[in-house]
């Protein structure tokens, strides 16, 4: 792990920024103290797929066979 100041941090950030993107860990430390890890960021997560969870195209709205009312007392057992 590569250890950095608060003042480098502020500096020189594109050469700390390299090490990041090369998957380094990097330490700040202040007064020789740790008070921050800077990690690389990991693989971006994709969104989930909604339409193919739920089976399809989402109902148009408004074309509810029942209210939303009716649908809360049905779904809560009332």
């Amino acid at each position: 792990m590569k250890t950095a100041t608060v003042r480098d941090l502020r500096t020189s950030f594109p050469s700390l920024q390299a090490l990041l993107f090369e998957g380094q860990e990097i330490a700040i430390t202040k007064r020789k103290r740790v008070v921050a890890r800077l990690l690389p960021a990991g693989p971006s997560v994709s969104k989930p797929d909604f339409r193919a969870r739920f089976g399809g195209a989402a109902p148009a709205p408004g074309r509810h066979e029942k209210s939303a009312v009716q649908m809360l007392c049905r779904d809560r057992g009332e």
